[in-house]
């Protein structure tokens, strides 16, 4: 894949025992992947290492070509992460939490503010742009959460299970502005138990098992491997996580 955003290979990390055991994944310019996997399968580890929040044991990341180990900052400037968990200020406003990521960014102050009235405004939050962080819903806190990681137009959104917690409504918000960055260009990975969510969103699935890429590929590929033409992505990913490796590959 020649328009590769996120290039993986090798990657290892172990804590008390391995987490992730040498993990090749190529992910190009606009694609939706869904990276899915059973508990302790290894996924979280796998998406804090891309975000530079976790330095792998093995392996190499490059990120729009930047060797994400050798030049972290670089690598950073082309990557937003939003965690399961809203990471805001509390006492911040919406509008100043975004004024204060934006500024992380090194973002001009004009431009800053046009894009943080932009995504509070997709994202229904403007009416409530100058209460602070502390006074919001979770669901409110999580789109907040959105619009601070797209504030600076990142080339690749890394998010580890970003719709845990949300009504429909707000999980419909978060999923169409997904949506729209991907097919904007923006590169998304995007780890998630709610596989109906994934079968909907995702343009290519790796299933992750025990550290491993069990396998990959679109949703008809999949159930091509699992022998299963009709199935719902579900019924796929519960085959192929109980079939031996090697008959999954």
């Amino acid at each position: 894949m020649t328009d590769a955003v996120l290039r993986i290979r090798g990657l290892s990390k172990s804590f008390d025992k391995p987490a992730v055991k040498g993990l090749d994944l190529t992910i190009g310019a606009g694609e939706f992947y869904g990276l899915l996997g059973p508990n302790g399968a290894g996924k979280t580890t796998t998406l804090r290492m891309i975000a530079g929040l976790l330095q792998p044991d093995a392996g190499s990341i490059e990120v729009c070509g930047i060797d994400a180990l050798a030049d972290p900052r670089a690598a950073k400037q082309a990557i937003a992460w939003l965690p399961d968990e809203p990471m805001l200020y509390d006492k911040l406003t919406a509008l100043e939490y975004l004024a204060f990521v934006a500024g992380l960014w090194g973002m001009q102050a004009g431009l800053a503010t046009r894009r943080a009235q932009e995504l509070l405004e997709r994202l229904e939050l403007w009416e409530q742009r100058h209460d602070a962080c502390e006074t919001f819903s979770r669901g409110m806190k999580q789109k907040a959460a959105l619009a601070g990681a797209l504030i600076h137009e990142p080339r690749l959104l890394v998010l580890d299970e970003p719709l845990t917690g949300l009504d429909a409504a707000v999980a419909r918000q978060v999923k169409d502005l997904l949506l729209e960055r991907a097919r904007a260009g923006c590169t998304v990975v995007l780890s998630t138990h709610i596989l109906d969510v994934a079968e909907r969103l995702v343009d290519r699935i790796g299933i992750i098992q025990a550290g491993v890429l069990l396998t990959e590929g679109s949703l008809d590929d999949l159930r091509a491997k699992a022998g299963q033409a009709d199935s719902t992505l579900e019924d796929v990913f519960l085959r192929l996580v109980a079939k031996p490796r090697t008959a999954a590959a």
